[in-house]
């Protein structure tokens, strides 16, 4: 454990991220390699890298089961439906998660409290109380860890400053029961993308090398991204072209 724990911090500080982060991550466990309890070695190796004045962030989306027609959120547990390192993250001895039914966001770290506390005042999945759009005021970081930079929910919270055409759809009533196992209804606009491919690999295109990175962590092709930089080239981009983000899917 101890050696492959060694490599992925090797590997994840030659390709920028270090003690103090604020990081986001993104991942495919299968990607890295196959050895032995790889989910723990690596939130283990991004916890020992990052310190205690760091903060590590994972989605927990859970879009795939908390719908319209079952419109109901347990913070504590409804499970991750973005791979098995965010559905591990989620049970994690410390983390904290925050309320929202299909965009939530899990962390452990010093600024835990300052992500993930006020995302219930929003009324979209990555408003300005969202994880998300907090990540770029702390010079925060994005990694995605062998799963490619489409899987990018961050360029989510920039569509939603701008809102372009597609993004946003119907508005839901859904039922969230908190830490305390209280319920409270709330409402909701969910996202559309009807008749849209997301296409957010893009955004690598107008960040420098100052602001992405490209590497290798173990075997896994991976990226390291500046989240204000990302906010601030991708909102220009889309006030250019609404549609930059997107491909209109062939009917």
């Amino acid at each position: 454990m101890t050696e492959w724990k060694k490599l992925i911090q090797a590997d994840l500080s030659q390709l920028g991220l270090g003690e103090g982060d604020q990081v986001l991550v993104h991942a495919s466990l299968n990607s890295l390699g196959k050895f032995s309890d790889r989910a723990k070695i690596v939130v283990n190796a991004l916890l020992d890298l990052l310190g205690p004045e760091g903060t590590l962030l994972m989605p927990a989306l859970s879009y795939k089961t908390v719908t319209p027609k079952n419109p109901f959120f347990d913070v504590l547990k409804t499970p991750s439906c973005v791979g098995g390192l965010p559905e591990f993250f989620r049970t994690f001895p410390g983390v904290e998660r925050s309320m929202h039914p299909t965009h939530s966001v899990c962390a452990i770290g010093k600024l835990s409290d300052y992500f993930l506390s006020q995302h219930l005042l929003d009324d979209t999945p990555c408003g300005p109380h969202s994880p998300f759009a907090k990540l770029p005021e702390v010079h925060g970081k994005i990694l995605f860890l062998g799963c490619g930079s489409r899987p990018n929910t961050s360029m989510h919270a920039v569509e939603e400053g701008i809102k372009p055409p597609y993004l946003l759809g119907a508005r839901v009533l859904y039922t969230l029961k908190d830490q305390t196992r209280r319920e409270m209804l709330k409402s909701y606009y969910t996202h559309d993308f009807a008749g849209f491919e997301q296409r957010y690999e893009r955004v690598e295109g107008l960040l420098g090398s100052d602001s992405c990175q490209n590497g290798k962590v173990l075997l896994a092709d991976s990226v390291l991204m500046d989240a204000r930089s990302l906010w601030e080239k991708g909102t220009l981009q889309l006030k250019k072209d609404p549609y930059f983000f997107v491909d209109r899917k062939e009917s």
